[in-house]
């Protein structure tokens, strides 16, 4: 390792009223139990709000402005990218009309979410991001050439240590014609995950993994971290509407519910579908101590789900006193998800989660722990993968991370207690650390 890395990682339990859409964000001390209760509690069915799939042939737009006319459909949001279809509050008295509409392919319920809650960071440095192509944290300035999307609370967009291309705002129940503009961060969580992956190498505040690269803030919570699947596909849809232009999307959020097939539900539908079209999805294992298996997006075969390992001083070996939050020097954070069942381990790494610096709302920084700051270094990883190999399809991409984390070599002297190569913990597979030197 050539530098020192800080990285302030916000702790304390979020607890997400309203929608039960839970942030990866760690609990305090001693909170464990609630938070986990409060992640579990997210994937809950909102009565009477639904989300309608169309067939690929349907136009998603007409059949939306049908229903409202005819079926006294309340229409939130329209899908036409990453799935036909549209998300809407629809009177009980008219749901088996529109589930007889043949060009509905099926009706679901809506569901809550939650997000999973210049100083070269110490996740930056763990993960040898200072031996990377761009060697973030030597204040070269350059920036690298790829574009990340942050699916999440917004991003600061004045902030003066992020490069912000765009964004969109789909943190609401009515569609908004200023959606465009009011894509701000009010909570700070989204742009906490945005410096991880991306702060620019200049001479203050911190850097990222993939410093300089283009950031979209794309809001599906509201400022109090909240909201809903309905939301969440919507920034999916945006994203796969500019799958030409986004190369990777970090997802730190998250609820209940399990994997199945593409098909299953809407919400594994626009992902596959975005994934499809080419964008590389990294997301947040979740912070209940338990299986992954149970959690989506994280349990999902076509995303890279990323848990959480403690790290201290930016150096492996352990030893290293506890700083901002009570847990041990190199081993799998005490709130992190972990995988059990070999399909979900084919698609896990692990990556620093605990005590990490950041930017945040206001053109601030701040210390905050979970596996939502786990997954930004893997997106930050992919976007130099992909800026290194720009034809790379998103399955090229989450091979390459998990193949080099796990060489021998590299995980013998650099892996963590409860990684598969040091230690495991019977039953828990918390995926091999993560590299960046390569990329």
């Amino acid at each position: 390792m050539k530098r020192t890395i800080v990285i302030l990682t916000l702790v304390g339990a979020l607890v997400l009223a309203c929608s039960g859409m839970v942030l990866a964000q760690s609990a305090a001390p001693g909170d464990g139990e609630q938070q986990a209760a409060v992640e579990k509690s997210a994937g809950q069915a909102v009565p009477g709000r639904y989300i309608v799939v169309l067939r690929d042939d349907a136009n998603a737009q007409n059949v939306a402005e049908e229903h409202s006319r005819r079926l006294g459909a309340e229409v939130t949001s329209v899908y036409q990218h990453a799935l036909q279809g549209y998300a809407a509050k629809i009177p009980s008295a008219r749901l088996s009309e529109v589930n007889s509409d043949p060009r509905v392919l099926f009706v679901q319920p809506d569901r809550t979410a939650v997000a999973f809650d210049q100083t070269t960071p110490k996740g930056v440095d763990r993960i040898e991001g200072d031996l990377s192509s761009t060697q973030s944290g030597n204040g070269s300035g350059s920036d690298v050439d790829v574009d990340v999307a942050v699916i999440d609370t917004g991003i600061n967009k004045t902030h003066p240590d992020l490069k912000v291309a765009g964004g969109r705002n789909f943190a609401s129940w009515s569609l908004s014609k200023d959606g465009n503009t009011k894509w701000e961060d009010g909570h700070g969580h989204g742009t906490h995950v945005a410096g991880t992956v991306a702060a620019r190498d200049n001479d203050f505040g911190a850097v990222g993994v993939a410093p300089g690269a283009r950031l979209y803030g794309v809001k599906v919570l509201s400022n109090s971290g909240t909201g809903y699947q309905s939301w969440i596909i919507n920034g999916i849809d945006w994203v796969t509407a500019h799958a030409n232009t986004i190369d990777v999307a970090n997802m730190s959020l998250g609820g209940s519910g399990t994997d199945g097939s593409c098909e299953s539900n809407a919400y594994h539908m626009a992902i596959c579908n975005s994934v499809a079209a080419g964008v590389t999805y990294t997301v947040a294992a979740g912070n209940s101590n338990a299986d992954l298996r149970n959690f989506v997006p994280a349990a999902y075969d076509q995303v890279l789900t990323v848990t959480a390992e403690a790290d201290f001083n930016g150096q492996p070996g352990g030893g290293a006193a506890a700083t901002c939050r009570s847990d041990v020097d190199e081993t799998p954070a005490d709130f992190s998800n972990y995988a059990t069942l070999a399909p979900d381990q084919n698609h896990t790494i692990a990556a620093p989660g605990v005590c990490i610096y950041s930017t945040w709302k206001g053109g601030g920084y701040n210390t905050i722990s979970g596996t939502s700051m786990a997954s930004p270094h893997i997106a930050g990883a992919a976007a130099l993968y992909k800026a290194k190999n720009p034809t790379a399809k998103p399955v090229d991409v989450m091979n390459a991370l998990r193949g080099d984390a796990s060489a021998s070599a590299w995980a013998q002297s650099n892996g963590f207690t409860g990684d598969p190569l040091n230690s495991p913990i019977a039953g828990r597979y918390y995926g091999y650390l993560a590299r960046a030197d390569l990329y």
